[in-house]
């Protein structure tokens, strides 16, 4: 199955160049080694997002559980740097109630 409604998700840019290639946020930054490694870097925070909407838009999905929020799905994927290396990647996602669009929640290695 796949993330309902994935044609519409939403990846918040500030989400991917605020967390996920941060080397100052205090959590992103372990994460943001970990996409410098692939290739990543701040200034490739448009082509990581783009990368992250074909994951949600070609990839299966497993439901997740419920929250009082919505319904958070994981997508897992090889994801290829900007340098050639890959690497399988965990992506969440969340269906907010009331809602139609999966948002991105974040990403870790598999």
């Amino acid at each position: 199955m796949k993330v309902p409604g994935a044609e519409r998700a939403v990846v918040s840019p500030e989400k991917v160049h605020g967390y996920l290639l941060s080397a100052t946020h205090p959590v992103g930054r372990f994460k943001a080694a970990y996409f410098a490694a692939l290739g990543y870097g701040p200034g490739d925070w448009a082509d990581l997002r783009d990368a992250l909407l074909a994951i949600v838009n070609t990839e299966a999905a497993s439901p997740g559980r419920a929250t009082s929020y919505g319904v958070k799905y994981e997508v897992r994927a090889k994801l290829r740097g900007p340098r050639g290396r890959s690497a399988t990647l965990v992506t969440v996602w969340i269906v907010l109630t009331g809602e139609e669009s999966p948002r991105f929640v974040t990403a870790f290695p598999d």
